[in-house]
């Protein structure tokens, strides 16, 4: 599984709340925090998926976020 199958799938987990890159890394174990800023930009606007600043579900702090969308 890759990195990008990984966060994919803590997002749609977590779907329709959001989660901001830190909470990724620590929850997934990324040594690098850039790995998911990385891979939650090239989610973004794609499949449903929406990055925008707002409250992370997890740390509770207002910062850049990703989420997918619910459906209507």
């Amino acid at each position: 599984m890759t990195v990008l199958d990984q966060v994919r799938g803590l997002i749609e987990r977590l779907s329709p709340d959001p989660i901001c890159d830190d909470c990724i890394s620590d929850k997934l174990g990324l040594s690098v925090r850039q790995h998911a800023n990385h891979k939650t930009r090239e989610l973004a606007g794609t499949r449903g998926f929406e990055r925008r600043k707002d409250v992370c579900a997890i740390c509770g702090g207002t910062k850049l976020v990703i989420c997918r969308k619910a459906n209507p």
